[in-house]
């Protein structure tokens, strides 16, 4: 009979569950030999020496392993999805869309259908990962926008093929996108730091308590710097050369700012969610009693 498996009495067994090696069975005899040790001293020596042999008939329940995305974390892909976002959002924003919902004429461009999701991001960010985590996002979308805006300005220079017959076309939509760039990376960058740093700060004084106030908070503070300066870079200079009025900005900024505000209250639900998923995931997340990540605790002086 194998040793891993005794019978000790009619009609019971006794089953071994091992761990990589035998029972120790002292002089290859059954435990129920007159030469064997008794299962009380045999767990006093198992504890005394440390061995840890598992108990007779008690099969120990497996460890739940992290998963490999578990284990690494969420924030390269947020991070990707952040920056690809920014990109898209900078070249939607050459176009002003004009849209009459009774008396309102309301105008904005492009890139309010798409930006509003970075502010969300961006929450997520300061909130699972901290400030120090989330600038590093926010200066890596900022770099990447002024690589995006030297690679169509050489494209547009180029001379196009004798085929190519779409160049004005071209240089028409991504030929803007310079100016647009330099617009968007001062609101971004202040308005995304800012709603950062406001959130984070809100979170140290109240700790994980009242998200909905950081979350609403940081964004009115957030999105208003971005719009103004925005609008004021990107149209400043449209304006001054008298091809567009004033009133047409000044449209564009309020109606922007009341759209990206109303966008993060309408997904106010879908942000929750997200925080309190990634906050039960990721493996450094730690401030659930001290209202900050540890990330943050380690960056919190920059």
């Amino acid at each position: 009979m194998p040793q891993d498996l005794v019978v000790a009495a009619p009609g019971e067994l006794e089953i071994y569950v091992l761990t990589g090696s035998r029972m120790p069975t002292p002089n290859n005899t059954t435990p129920n030999s007159p030469n064997s040790a008794s299962p009380d001293s045999s767990a006093s020596s198992d504890s005394a020496t440390g061995s840890g042999s598992p108990k007779r008939g008690v099969v120990p329940a497996p460890e739940s392993a992290p998963t490999p995305r578990s284990a690494r974390g969420y924030y390269d892909i947020i991070a990707v999805v952040f920056v690809a976002f920014l990109l898209v959002s900078n070249i939607a924003a050459t176009k002003l869309i004009g849209l009459d919902l009774g008396p309102l004429h309301l105008v904005f461009d492009g890139g309010a259908i798409l930006f509003p999701l970075t502010y969300v991001l961006g929450d997520v960010l300061s909130e699972v990962y901290g400030f120090r985590r989330a600038r590093r996002v926010i200066v890596t979308g900022f770099l990447v926008q002024l690589v995006a805006s030297i690679v169509f300005a050489i494209v547009v220079a180029l001379p196009p093929s004798g085929d190519y017959v779409d160049q004005d076309a071209f240089a028409a939509v991504v030929g803007v996108v310079p100016r647009f760039v330099a617009a968007s990376t001062l609101g971004f960058l202040c308005g995304q730091l800012l709603n950062s740093y406001v959130l984070v700060r809100i979170k140290k004084r109240w700790g994980e308590k009242h998200l909905w106030a950081r979350l609403m908070g940081s964004t009115l503070v957030g999105e208003a710097v971005d719009t103004v300066v925005f609008c004021a870079v990107a149209w400043g200079s449209v304006i001054l050369a008298g091809d567009m009025p004033l009133e047409t900005i000044v449209n564009l900024t309020v109606v922007g700012f009341i759209y990206k505000v109303a966008v993060e209250a309408i997904l106010l639900p879908v942000t929750y969610a997200v925080v309190g998923w990634l906050k039960r995931r990721e493996p450094e997340y730690a401030g659930k009693e001290h209202g900050e990540s540890a990330s943050e605790r380690s960056g919190n002086e920059d």
